[in-house]
């Protein structure tokens, strides 16, 4: 299995979470234009239709109302001058742009944020959706990427590569999926390479105490008590360490 770019260690926020380096799918120029385009027309039609609507008020209308909008100073106007767009769908449009320029995200981390910045539900469904359809939101792809990288680059095994990738509103099938490309027998091998890093640094402290933490580092990552205890096990025994009585659970 090819090695990615790193993760960032922690679950990262809907609306910031540090670049990875992976997109879940193909988010380039080209695509984002597309999704850009498409929303962008849907928002122009609505624009036009509305302007429509109201001219049937009369010149003389239309004049007092664009007056009183100038003289309001309602928080519309100062976004409209602003230059940010007023349409709930071309803001959300804007704001999924921004937010998968450079790093991947799920749909429910953009969704989170276009709640966030209180875009009304049908507005943030249409441009989800759309993202969806042209692949810029693509959780399938997010979770397998999750789960090569988080466990080459951090060692991360099933268990905490499920938690991290629940906190991102992926869907339980996909994620189940995501972490099936590891079996256990990859897994354990990951461990041992973790404890042989690790050894090192522990050595003059007396046997229960390397032992409590090499295991310790590994419960950290999501490995299982009887795996952690085996591989430490066998680090110790190659140390020359006397093993007798560690059988049992720490």
């Amino acid at each position: 299995m090819t090695r990615r770019t790193e993760w960032p260690d922690s679950p990262a926020e809907p609306g910031g979470d540090a670049g990875s380096g992976y997109g879940p799918t193909d988010t380039s120029a080209a695509a984002r234009g597309a999704a850009a385009d498409d929303v962008g027309a849907r928002s122009g039609r609505r624009s036009r239709e509305g302007a429509g609507a109201g001219s049937g008020f009369g010149e003389g209308a239309g004049r007092r109302a664009r007056s009183g909008t100038r003289g309001s100073g309602s928080p519309s106007s100062s976004r409209a001058e602003k230059g940010e767009p007023r349409d709930p769908v071309e803001q959300a449009r804007n704001i999924c742009l921004r937010l998968l320029t450079g790093t991947p995200r799920t749909r429910k981390q953009l969704a989170d944020a276009l709640r966030k910045r209180e875009i009304p539900d049908e507005a943030a469904e249409e441009v989800l959706a759309r993202f969806e359809d042209v692949g810029l939101i693509d959780d399938a792809a997010f979770a397998g990427a999750w789960v090569e990288s988080r466990h080459h680059g951090r060692g991360l095994a099933r268990r905490a590569l499920v938690r991290e990738l629940r906190t991102k509103g992926v869907d339980s099938a996909v994620i189940d999926e995501a972490v099936g490309q590891l079996d256990a027998d990859q897994e354990e091998e990951t461990a041992r390479e973790l404890v042989a890093r690790k050894l090192r640094s522990t050595r003059g402290l007396d046997r229960d105490k390397r032992l409590r933490r090499l295991a310790g580092m590994l419960a950290r990552k999501g490995y299982g008590e009887g795996m952690a205890l085996r591989v430490v096990r066998q680090a110790l025994e190659e140390e020359g360490e006397d093993t007798e009585g560690l059988d049992e659970p720490f």
